[in-house]
Order: structure tokens, then sequence, then C-alpha cells
């Protein structure tokens, strides 16, 4: 018998997926709230080489002890979807949501932005800021803290503008994300 296509067993690095694109996907796990739940769901990414970008975790069920971990990465679709599998098959994990292929899914960030700088530079700041619908939550005579809240571009771009100006320092959260409508998501 030759080796043909139909009759090779599939490997684990299979390779045919390998000129597929990457995408940034949005995960939203929920979780049973247990000691050591969060080293295992990292640990599963670390252990494969992917990759997380943006972490966020927080109770959201204190009577029924669940957790939500909201976890940016980027891979191809196919590695994406190896990874939600993965996530399934631990003994913790309730449910994963992918939020980024909802269309009534919601993101958003939260960063503090601390800018320095006198003059002109700081009559700019403000301008900026108030394009960005950011809030001044501190300030002294030479520099500012910014609160913005927005989509990771905005945040992005505000802090690129910000950079001539004096940035010094920035301070994020990482994506949250929660569907539309009246159900849990």
């Amino acid at each position: 018998m030759t080796d043909t296509p139909e009759n090779i067993p599939a490997s684990a690095y299979d390779m045919s997926h390998a000129d597929e694109a990457d995408e940034r996907r949005t995960l939203a796990v929920i979780v049973d709230n247990e000691p050591g739940v969060l080293g295992r769901v990292v640990g599963l990414f670390s252990a494969r080489g992917y990759n997380i970008e943006s972490l966020t975790v927080a109770e959201i069920d204190r009577r029924k002890h669940r957790s939500r971990i909201t976890i940016v990465t980027k891979g191809t679709p196919h590695m994406l979807e190896q990874i939600e599998a993965q996530l399934l098959r631990l003994v913790p994990v309730a449910s994963v949501t992918d939020m980024t292929k909802s269309k009534r899914g919601v993101e958003r960030e939260l960063a503090l932005i601390k800018v320095a700088g006198t003059g002109e530079k700081r009559v700019e700041a403000l301008r900026i800021c108030e394009i960005f619908r950011a809030s001044v939550i501190d300030t002294t005579s030479e520099s500012f803290i910014f609160e913005l809240t927005g989509m990771s571009d905005k945040i992005d771009q505000f802090c690129a503008l910000m950079k001539p100006l004096g940035l010094v320092e920035v301070s994020r959260t990482g994506v949250l994300s929660i569907k539309r409508g009246a159900q849990a998501g």
C-alpha cells in the first residue's frame, strides 16, 4: 500500500493550515473560582506556545463561585479553534465564548495615561483629551493623568498623539467584553 493523501494519518504537527493569516480573538471563559484555575488556563497557552495579548479576571457570581477570564490572543483560525477546544477540556471551565465572532459582542478597555508638559504642549494635550472624551482625573502644574475608556485601538491612538506631548506612563486594564441583550453570554 502506498502513502496517498487519503491514507496518511493526521499528524499533531499538521502544517496544512500554516498559510492562514493570523486573526485577533477575544475569548470569554467562565470558570469555577478555585485556586489554580488561572494558572491552568495560562499554562495551556504557554505549554503550546500561544501568546496572550490581554488577560483580565474577576469573580462574576459569588454564590456559584464563578469567575470570568477574558483573553485576547492572535493566531490562525485553525489554531484558535484548537485553543477553544482545549480550554473546554479543562475541568473547571464551564464555557468558552468567542466574543469576536459574536455580532452582539461589546469590547472595552480602561487606561490611565500620565502626560507631563507645560505651555503649548499642555494646551494641546487638553484639546486631544476633549476630542477623545478622556477625563482628567489628576493634575499638577507639570502633568495630567487622563482616564480613557474605549476600544484598544482608540487607546493606542490617544497614546500615539500624547507621545510627542510628553507621555510618561500608561496603565491599561486589558480588554473586557460582554454580549448585548438580556441573556447572559
